[in-house]
């Protein structure tokens, strides 16, 4: 059973920078398309950011992040990244991690990310 845990939410100040990580348990990271999701109160869920499986992965933002947000994948620790540098109060959600592997798809419980001074 694959199960993702994101860790690494918390408050920040407008301006500042914040580093989520999703651990992926159960498969190999690398063989899954992993994305960043977030929801904001009020709100739907959106896409924020996405990285391909294989060995040279490809990357997608959405447009509000792109630029300030950083996915990257680190495979001995199972892990996927999400760097968020210049937040902005627009930024806070609960932000999930999900995978993709042909027609399966997971996703973690979700961690706080609150931007606010």
């Amino acid at each position: 059973q694959v199960q993702l845990v994101e860790s690494g939410g918390g408050l920040v100040q407008p301006g500042g920078s914040l580093r989520l990580s999703c651990t992926v348990s159960g498969n190999t990271v690398s063989l899954y398309i992993m994305g960043w999701y977030r929801q904001a109160p009020g709100k739907q869920r959106e896409w924020v950011a996405t990285i391909t499986s294989g060995g040279i992965p490809n990357y997608a933002y959405a447009s509000s992040v792109k630029g300030r947000f950083t996915i990257s994948r680190d495979n001995p620790k199972n892990t996927v990244y999400l760097q968020m540098n210049e937040v902005n109060p627009e930024d806070t959600a609960v932000y999930y991690c999900n995978a993709r592997f042909t027609s399966l798809t997971y996703w973690g419980q979700g961690t706080q990310v609150t931007v606010s001074s």
